[in-house]
């Protein structure tokens, strides 16, 4: 079966209407450390991909989730955290997010698309509130797994760009949540039980290291990577991560292309990369998340 017939497959999956879902709010009052108020606006003014426009989410205050059944909801899925990129200034949200959560549902997924705080906020680690968010979400989602009917022990992540960096750190600092303790909810593991690493941001610095807030150990969950050779300014994110959870144990899979560069979605660039969905799918079957 030829990339591009999978290609069609996978595009033809975004255009699929997705069951309207309500916002959930992830904390039931300001989010922790939130001292003024954000004012969430969106831009579709800017960036173009595959010939069509991004959507941009920027000034977002109020982390949220919006929750995407699996298309049969009376049988228990695998649930997949999608984690848009935008340099931790902005959210991709359609181009790698709600397209994201088509494509996840088309393979019978259950798919959570987190909406979280952006941008960087003044004198804080870029990754600091967002990596509350979803610390909070996957325990929200855990939590809740019974009446979403999703299995509790096949709850992953996934992200694109920062939004990678983001589900990176999520994977690895699962151990220490990262604020106080709010309810009950905050007492279950925020621990993604595997990761999808799509072009991964901030992960690498010089000299074949890792970036200092990337900690390794054997207890990070199985984790894919797609990359291309030519995104010149993070492939040494993917390389150098890839080779540490190597290194540690960690079961880790690396796709490489040789073109495709960054930021490319799910959506048709031209570039044997766009069958990365392909790969991922054979991925989750292989771990048994999929039939």
């Amino acid at each position: 079966m030829s990339y591009k017939f999978l290609l069609s497959i996978a595009m033809a999956a975004l255009f699929q209407p997705l069951c309207a879902q309500k916002e959930i709010r992830l904390f039931p009052d300001k989010a922790p450390g939130e001292k003024i108020t954000y004012i969430e606006k969106n831009d579709q003014s800017g960036e173009w991909v595959g010939g069509q426009p991004v959507l941009r989410k920027t000034d977002v205050g109020i982390p949220e989730i919006t929750i995407y059944p699996a298309p049969n909801p009376t049988d228990k899925s695998a649930a997949v955290l999608v984690c848009p990129g935008g340099g931790y200034h902005i959210l991709a949200y359609d181009l790698e997010g709600t397209e994201v959560c088509s494509w996840l549902n088309s393979i019978g997924m259950t798919a959570v698309l987190v909406k979280y705080r952006v941008p960087r906020r003044e004198g804080h680690p870029k990754h600091e509130a967002p990596l509350q968010d979803v610390q909070r979400a996957l325990s929200y989602v855990r939590y809740h797994a019974e009446e979403l009917h999703i299995h509790p022990d096949r709850i992953g992540i996934m992200g694109f760009s920062a939004g990678a960096h983001l589900s990176a750190m999520a994977s690895s600092l699962f151990k220490t949540r990262t604020y106080s303790d709010i309810d009950e909810m905050d007492q279950v593991s925020c621990r993604p039980d595997f990761c999808l690493l799509v072009y991964p941001a901030y992960l690498s610095e010089s000299n074949f290291s890792l970036a200092p807030e990337v900690k390794i150990s054997k207890e990070i969950p199985p984790t894919l990577m797609i990359q291309a050779q030519d995104d010149a300014a993070f492939i040494d994110s993917s390389l150098f991560y890839f080779y540490a959870l190597k290194q540690a144990g960690v079961p880790a899979w690396l796709h490489i292309y040789s073109k495709g560069g960054h930021g490319y979605g799910l959506r048709n660039t031209g570039f044997a990369v766009n069958e990365w969905p392909a790969r991922a799918a054979d991925w989750f079957k292989e771990l048994k998340l999929i039939p």
